[in-house]
């Protein structure tokens, strides 16, 4: 009876013992799934109009640039301009010394003087002449002398009145005059100095700022790219386009008025495969000067229905790009995705989502594909964010 208890006691143990083994092998996995599915933060895809948005890095020029030359030889005796200051069209800015021109100009009117006196003496002995021949006075020789005579007075008179223009022009020219409306430059021509058509001295430049050009250079990638709305453009006058061009300042500011596109150049350069486009801005205040570097930034195009996702959604992996959305089912998807031009802080997305979809922007790290996660809604600020600097969008700046 004690053997039979003893044994059965025994026996209950050795069935105890591996039903407490799978027991205590259920309870961990239990509290390991006790935290439940990964936490994520999702936005929907945006379906919208997207203007695309270029910027170019340029420099200012005047949109008229004049180097200003003295077009006759002799020595500089004034200079009649402050430099860096507004002049008009035909100011003076230099006075060279006019007395030796003074002097070649009394003596041409001097032998035109001699030459008319001349003229006419010989005019009277033609006549004269020619009266003589009828009367057969005189013979054919010596009508044709005096005749001759008179025709060589002629020319000599047209000869003499040429040498007075021409000494009135270089008299004219030793007042130094700019060109046109601008600000006039420093003075690269000392008084005293030598200068004229020999020396071939810049005396200053005067640049023409009202209006200003910004001038940059774009690929002839960007060029075809763009090249049937540069033709519609250009087919437009001038003075009829549109003023759609921002202009960025180095501090970071934009510039209170917006700029028209003058023109594209002629060429690609073959140096550089860029092709040089123009475009002027207002500057009624003259603060902008030639020289400085600048941003240009304008629409060219828009997007329909494009399909827009937070820029920090999309990863890039061995040359491509992926995001993750989270299907109706509560379970992530990583695709491969094409992406266009990016639109504030967010970017566009030209292959793999659909509108309304929800991609992960944050937690993206933490999924696997077909991972059951716990969906959050974002907070929807990048969106915001992204509308709201839509006038700062831009594609990557063309730098070549």
């Amino acid at each position: 009876m004690n053997l039979s208890l003893h044994l059965a006691r025994a026996l209950a143990a050795v069935v105890a013992l591996p039903v407490a083994i799978v027991f205590t092998s259920c309870e961990k996995p239990a509290s390991a799934t006790s935290t439940g599915p990964p936490e994520v933060l999702v936005s929907e895809v945006i379906q919208k109009e997207v203007p695309i948005v270029q910027d170019w890095v340029g420099t200012l020029n005047g949109s008229e640039n004049a180097d200003v030359r003295a077009r006759t030889t002799g020595y500089l005796q004034s200079r009649n301009y402050q430099e860096g200051s507004y002049v008009k069209k035909g100011d003076l800015l230099f006075q060279i010394d006019p007395r030796p021109f003074v002097a070649a100009l009394d003596q041409a009117k001097g032998q035109l003087d001699q030459a008319k006196a001349k003229l006419i003496a010989d005019q009277q002995q033609a006549k004269r002449a020619a009266e003589l021949f009828q009367g057969k006075v005189i013979s054919e020789q010596e009508y044709t002398n005096e005749t001759q005579a008179y025709q060589t007075s002629l020319a000599a008179v047209s000869a003499a009145q040429a040498a007075v223009e021409e000494a009135q022009l270089n008299l004219n020219y030793t007042n130094v005059t700019s060109p046109l409306d601008g600000i006039a430059g420093q003075a690269q021509a000392q008084i005293g100095d030598l200068v004229g058509t020999g020396s071939n001295i810049v005396l200053t430049t005067v640049s023409q700022l009202q209006p200003i050009r910004c001038y940059f250079p774009i690929s002839e990638q960007n060029y075809w790219r763009f090249a049937d709305e540069i033709k519609k453009m250009m087919a437009v006058p001038e003075e009829k386009r549109p003023e759609r061009v921002e202009l960025i300042l180095p501090d970071g500011s934009v510039y209170s008025h917006k700029g028209k596109f003058a023109f594209v150049d002629r060429q690609v350069d073959p140096q550089t495969g860029t092709i040089q486009v123009a475009v002027n801005f207002p500057n009624p205040e003259l603060t902008l000067r030639p020289g400085q570097y600048v941003t240009a930034r304008a629409q060219i195009r828009t997007i329909p229905d494009a399909l827009l996702v937070p820029r920090v959604a999309v990863s890039e992996l061995q040359g491509g790009t992926q995001l993750a959305v989270v299907n109706p089912d509560g379970k992530a998807e990583i695709r491969a995705v094409k992406t266009g031009p990016v639109y504030g802080r967010l970017i566009v997305i030209t292959d793999g989502v659909k509108p309304g979809e929800k991609v992960i922007v944050e937690g993206f790290q933490k999924v696997r594909q077909g991972m059951q996660v716990s969906a959050k809604p974002y907070s929807g600020s990048e969106n915001n964010q992204g509308e709201q600097n839509a006038s700062k969008s831009s594609l990557p700046s063309d730098q070549s």
